[in-house]
């Protein structure tokens, strides 16, 4: 099943846990150093896999950016 999730939302729900715009997220910024930690992390996965997506903390925690988040969520 494709995913449903777009490279937008998954920006937005990453901003929304840490408070911030979308804007202020580089798509190679590191998010631990942008705050993210692993209960964020949790809350993050939770939100897509009630959007459909499979998705598992470990996979996220190789490689903590925008660009790998998306690439792996959208796929």
């Amino acid at each position: 099943m494709p995913s449903t999730l777009t490279a937008d939302r998954v920006r937005a729900d990453i901003a929304d846990v840490l408070d911030l715009d979308p804007a202020e997220l580089a798509d190679a910024d590191d998010l631990l150093d942008e705050g993210l930690d692993s209960v964020r992390v949790m809350a993050l996965v939770e939100r897509w896999r009630a959007a459909g997506v499979d998705v598992d903390i470990v996979d996220l925690a190789a490689e903590p950016t925008i660009t790998a988040w998306t690439k792996l969520l959208t796929a």
